[in-house]
């Protein structure tokens, strides 16, 4: 277990060389102390930071260039990434100092060289942000009343919920993050499995997982449900959403920012989270997948989040009237078109009105055949979306009716803009106890080729075969335009890879619409 990491921390170290323009073996020859400064510009050291508990954690210090004596500058602090090493966000921690901040960043326990196991957002991580600022506090000339977080993804995390434990904290940006981590990977109380997988894979190869972290892998992928709240409960201790009230009282300004097509953690959790938030807050939704909005920044290249996250931390720690207070706190793009759109909260998001497609009739589809309708593939499909415009896609005519029940609407004579979260209404008879099954809305053109507009998956246990139940499904949330001469589609089978699924042998599920409880989609739109 030393050689992977040891030789992951050399492969850090140059990467941080070609960044800070230092030579191989100045980056290498002293990890806890190694300092460069380029002319005019902020410097860096290697730490290693006391984390929670007696271990260490292997972290860099940015501090601005010139720092002058007695001095105090504000401090951010920036947990890494899940399975990222110290370096992750070196460019960023450069151009923040350079404009005046004092930049520690640390691997989050458990990674790569830093001690301890990995505790997924547990108290120990939240108890380093603590011991890190502690340690800035007294080993660099940073601000006790000016502290910041951030990070990507995990740190983000990390981040929001130290926010909840540590008042001294004054702001926050968090990126591609989770505030309900149960909703994230087990939303319509499914299994969501590629992105289960993938983070516990990177688990195991760049970190040394705890005991418990194994123990709730394991039963979320075997599908032990006997143990299964027991999981809740773990992901409830690890989800902000939990703490909101806290966080409200420490009064720290909060930015949040995703992508519409998260496939580890998907937006409407977010979105409901800045609902309950009380105090300055900012929620910025994109087109892409996970961190991927964030990436080109990442590596030094100009991006519009870390253009705001900057911007964020300047009004929030330096007081600058900068304007960022003043802008609708909700900023959305289009996935059909270029620019953002402003609104006041996100309730105001779907102001339009939502229009209601009926879903008449009676479907039955048989259970455990994958019909073609898909959400795609982790991370590829949502970057194609980003970049290419090309969501997953699929010949609606072509779909066997036999695993997967579809309707559709009438051509639409205007352009139809989706904004928010689609809601599924509908009444559902199994033939077993137990099933699974993946609702898609679809935008379908005149070829009957559909693009895939929003998805969730939906499963149920111990219900009574050929016994009808309601279901209330929200699609996870987006903004997408429907051309005008284009119709929309729904789509449900009981089959996705992106998702484990809980048909029996057999199984049939039947999709029907009652007189005296209709069926139908809600759909959420803009004002034209």
């Amino acid at each position: 277990m030393r050689t992977r990491p040891t030789t992951a921390a050399a492969v850090a170290a140059l990467l941080a060389a070609t960044a800070l323009g230092l030579s191989p073996h100045q980056a290498q020859a002293a990890p806890t102390a190694a300092t460069s400064q380029t002319g005019t510009s902020s410097q860096v050291r290697f730490h290693d930071i006391p984390g929670s508990g007696g271990i260490t954690l292997k972290g860099n210090v940015f501090t601005p260039a010139g720092a002058e004596p007695g001095r105090k500058y504000p401090l951010i602090v920036l947990p890494t990434s899940w399975g990222m090493p110290q370096i992750e966000y070196i460019a960023q921690a450069k151009q923040l100092a350079d404009s005046g901040y004092v930049v520690v960043s640390y691997t989050s326990r458990g990674f790569w060289l830093s001690g301890g196991q990995i505790e997924t957002a547990g108290p120990a991580d939240i108890a380093d942000v603590s011991a890190v600022i502690d340690w800035a506090l007294a080993n660099a000339p940073a601000d006790p009343g000016r502290i910041g977080l951030g990070g990507v993804s995990y740190g983000a995390g990390i981040s929001l919920l130290a926010s909840a434990h540590d008042p001294r904290v004054k702001a926050v940006v968090a990126l591609s993050g989770w505030a309900d981590l149960i909703e994230s990977i087990y939303s319509g109380r499914t299994q969501h499995l590629q992105a289960a997988g993938m983070l516990g894979a990177a688990g195991h190869l760049t970190g040394r997982p705890g005991p418990e972290l194994q123990q709730i892998l394991g039963d979320f992928l075997g599908s032990k449900l006997e143990n299964e709240q027991a999981m809740i409960e773990w992901g409830k201790k690890r989800s902000a959403s939990e703490q909101v009230g806290r966080i409200n009282a420490n009064g720290a300004a909060i930015m949040l920012g995703n992508a519409w097509g998260d496939t580890i953690f998907p937006p409407n959790q977010y979105a409901e989270f800045f609902e309950k938030l009380t105090g300055p807050k900012r929620l910025e939704f994109r087109p892409g997948d996970h961190a991927t909005a964030e990436a080109t920044g990442l590596l030094g290249l100009p991006n519009d989040t870390w253009t705001n996250a900057h911007r964020w931390f300047d009004r929030y720690l330096k007081g600058e009237r900068n304007g960022v207070d003043t802008e609708a706190p909700v900023q959305i793009k289009s996935r059909s078109t270029d620019g953002y759109e402003g609104y006041a909260d996100w309730k105001s998001v779907g102001s339009g009105g939502t229009e209601r497609l009926p879903l008449t009739g009676s479907e039955h589809v048989w259970a455990n055949v994958d019909s073609g309708a898909n959400g795609g593939i982790l991370f590829l499909s949502s970057i194609l979306d980003q970049f290419a415009k090309a969501p997953p896609a699929a010949s609606i005519p072509l779909l066997p009716r036999a695993f997967a029940a579809v309707w559709q609407s009438p051509r639409y004579e205007d352009e139809r803009r989706i904004r928010g979260t689609v809601r599924l209404h509908t009444t559902v008879t199994p033939t077993k106890g137990d099933g699974t099954f993946v609702a898609y809305l679809y935008d379908v053109g005149p070829l009957g080729i559909g693009k895939l507009v929003s998805n969730a998956p939906y499963t149920f246990h111990g219900k009574t075969p050929g016994q009808s139940f309601g279901v209330d499904l929200d699609l996870f949330s987006t903004a997408y335009d429907v051309p005008e001469g284009h119709r929309l589609a729904l789509v449900v089978d009981t089959v996705d890879p992106l998702y484990i699924e809980h048909n029996p042998a057999g199984a049939q599920l039947t999709f029907s619409s009652p007189r005296t409880d209709p069926s139908y989609v809600s759909v959420p739109l803009r004002e034209q």
